[in-house]
């Protein structure tokens, strides 16, 4: 355990102007609040924040900090209070200890929601000030240098992967690549050890046959530098055991195929230095195509900068080369730490201050629980990534995967929700396309453009996804007040009432609603019935109605009254005018199929055929069905019809297949190729009819076509 004297003098090592009083009194005050307190390894407690402060003065952090390591657990495990660190060390430290405090409890979490619920508070914090998350980060790293004394299998690998999939990304996120590498492995140790275990055993078996050959390619590098009067220190470095299985698995290949088991890494004086190493390289070496990455011109979110290359290095053995200054690597390895000294003022500290941050609180911002907002940040904090460019030369860094629906929502919230379509390299492309690295994207906007759901099925930014999901919550809402408010007017008057605010504000709180709003929209979703809401504004009428009937959501008011209020016809005999229904994508129902409904919870009743494959799962809950037929005379819509044919691969043959739909009176919907061959085409299309007559209608016309050489309807 690091003595006092030892803690002090490695903080002033670096920063002449901390302040050695008042680490001296948090390390004596931190000793004294744990007292006798152990850990689970047995050691003395207060051996947890010395350490975590000791992470935290090889990344040279200035001493408040370092005082918020040492104190980070006192008030959460001891009797410590608030006001004692105000009193004691300042407004500034307590608000810090106070940060980390409330971010202890995320690994004691067992249920999601909780813990996303913590890792929301943990953004917000790190918002405010970026320490929290450098303080957050060392405490964790200690505590899984020591994971082995938990004695609960499932507890270590609960933590383990949390580790995994929220601290490792953060410490990347802040740049910290050596944390973020240590974080990785040691969860990599608890997740899967016999992996882990595998490829030391191969790394060590390389190292006693020799084949590493670190040494001896050193050695040629470095001469090769020289006798172009080049100076510049050469290194190698195993990767981590996690890396290297990652790579296995994304490249789908064995441990031998992988070329850079061994990287190695050139730190040079400048920049001009940098290139110019890269140059002598390529000209000693056969360069491996496609393996040049310049992050120098074109740096990562977190700051990172160098040039990755591969080459046919000295033994003809395949390598990997990173070129950098001595400042470049110190970035590398240490992050935002790694400047923190020179440093001054709020620029420091304000989280807000990293673009990547802004993001996660604009997603924050979007999201409709901690849940959501958990989920969309694992999507933002993916490392692999793609740089493209605005038409003014700006560079946008996505994730890879991302479309131009990502890029728009990367530009500006506004550009995303009214992106109508893109250009790609001045070409026209469709928004579901993936971008490349060095794409040059152009958004094409329409202020009459609105979010699609459909866009969530493609982008792969968290951003994006949060945008659209609330556009959809927010569109669904609508819809639902709109027809929760016309189920309510029509419930009250057939019970001879008028619908009130003033009555509906009384019986909010039966139903867990906030606002007359939310009334509408819970009535409207089917989760709450109309007769419910009556019954709670007027109890005298609870008896006026046969409530096992009246009870399933939105066939409230099917025995009562004459109909006094006019509303929107609905195609189906059985239910109510104006309710929330659905017909179901497994089976396609039109006029003329015999049907059933079935009740489902926030989406009213939903129409299946009667022959519908899905219906087996709701053969146990009999209470859900309802007896439904179609009423041919209340609509003129349009439904979906879909049928499944295949095609000749001939010129013409598409355009035959679309005129003989048109002539026909039918509008495809959507268009999808199953199978292509030299000769056919297999495809699904969705065509708009009136009813299943005019569907067979169609039917018959297209296999009349010499082109179709099959169709049929298909319910899939």
């Amino acid at each position: 355990m690091i003595r006092q004297y030892e803690l002090v003098e490695n903080v002033k090592a670096y920063d002449i102007r901390a302040d050695e009083e008042a680490l001296n009194r948090a390390y004596v005050f931190a000793m004294k609040a744990h007292g006798n307190q152990t850990r689970a390894s047995g050691d003395p407690y207060f051996s947890h924040p010395l350490e975590v402060a000791g992470i935290l003065t090889k990344y040279k952090l200035d001493s408040t900090s370092i005082i918020t390591a040492l104190l980070h657990d006192t008030i959460e495990d001891t009797e410590t209070t608030s006001q004692d660190i105000t009193d004691a060390f300042g407004d500034e430290i307590c608000q810090l200890v106070d940060g980390v405090t409330k971010l202890t409890q995320l690994e004691m979490q067992t249920n999601q929601s909780d813990q996303a619920e913590n890792f929301r508070k943990l953004v917000l914090a790190m918002s405010e000030d970026i320490r929290v998350l450098l303080v957050k980060l060392a405490d964790r790293l200690h505590n899984m240098r020591t994971i082995d004394f938990i004695s609960k299998p499932a507890k270590r690998r609960r933590i383990a992967l949390e580790t995994m999939e929220i601290y490792a990304p953060l410490a990347e996120r802040v740049g910290m690549h050596e944390m973020k590498n240590e974080l990785e492995d040691l969860s990599f140790s608890v997740l899967n050890p016999e992996a882990r275990n595998s490829i030391i055993s191969r790394l060590e078996f390389l190292k006693a046959e020799g084949k590493d050959n670190i040494d001896e390619i050193v050695f040629e590098l470095t001469k090769t530098l020289a006798e172009s009067r080049l100076r510049g220190h050469v290194e190698g470095r195993e990767k981590t055991p996690y890396s290297i299985w990652r790579k296995m698995q994304k490249k789908n290949v064995s441990f031998e195929q992988i070329s850079d088991v061994i990287a190695f890494r050139v730190l040079v004086e400048t920049v001009e230095d940098c290139y110019r190493a890269m140059g002598i390289i390529h000209q000693a070496y056969r360069v491996v195509p496609g393996r040049i990455k310049d992050y120098i011109s074109t740096p990562k979110p977190n700051g990172y900068r160098a040039i990755h290359t591969g080459i046919i290095g000295p033994g003809r053995l395949r390598i990997e080369i990173q070129i950098r200054t001595r400042e470049m690597h110190e970035i590398a390895e240490h992050g935002v730490a790694a400047h923190w000294q020179y440093k001054e003022g709020t620029d420091a500290t304000d989280g807000r201050q990293f673009r990547w941050m802004r993001e996660l609180l604009e997603i924050l911002d979007q999201a409709a629980n901690p849940d959501d907002f958990l989920e969309h940040t694992k999507l933002e904090m993916y490392p692999d990534q793609v740089f493209c460019f605005t038409p003014k030369g700006d560079v946008i860094v996505l994730p890879a995967g991302s479309t131009p629906v990502d890029f728009a929502y990367a530009v500006h919230s506004e550009v995303g929700d009214h992106c109508v379509g893109a250009k790609i390299n001045r070409q026209s492309i469709p928004l579901r396309t993936e971008l490349s690295n060095g794409d040059q994207v152009e958004i094409i906007t329409s202020e009459a453009q609105t979010p699609s759901p459909t866009w969530e099925n493609f982008v792969a930014t968290g951003k994006a996804r949060a945008h659209i999901r609330r556009f959809i919550r927010s569109r669904e809402r609508d819809e639902y007040m709109s027809l929760g408010q016309s189920i309510l007017e029509r419930a009250f008057h057939q019970e001879d009432y008028e619908l009130s605010d003033k009555g509906l504000n009384e019986v909010l709180v039966v139903f867990d609603a906030e606002t007359i709003d939310d009334l509408y929209a819970e009535v409207g979703a089917g989760h709450v019935s109309g007769l419910e809401v009556v019954e709670a504004v007027y109890p005298e009428t609870k008896e006026k109605k046969k409530r096992s009937l009246l009870s399933l959501p939105g066939v409230a008011g099917q025995f009562g009254r004459k109909k006094k209020v006019e509303e929107k016809k609905v195609p189906i005999k059985g239910l109510t005018p104006g309710m929330a229904l659905h017909y179901a994508g497994c089976c396609h129902a039109l006029p003329g199929d015999r049907i059933v409904g079935i009740v489902t919870k926030g989406r009213g009743i939903t129409i299946h055929t009667i022959d519908c494959d899905t219906l087996v799962d709701f053969s146990d809950t009999p209470e859900r069905w309802i007896d439904v037929a179609w009423d041919l005379e209340e609509t003129e819509d349009r439904y979906v019809g879909r049928m499944s044919m295949v095609v000749e691969n001939t010129p013409g043959s598409l355009g035959e297949l679309s005129m003989v739909i048109g002539k026909n009176d039918g509008n495809i919907s959507n268009l999808k190729f199953t199978n292509r061959s030299e000769d056919f085409f297999d495809m699904l299309i969705d065509i708009e009819v009136r009813d299943l007559k005019h569907l067979s209608n169609i039917i018959a016309a297209l296999r009349a076509s010499k082109a179709i050489k099959s169709v049929e309807r298909t319910k899939g």
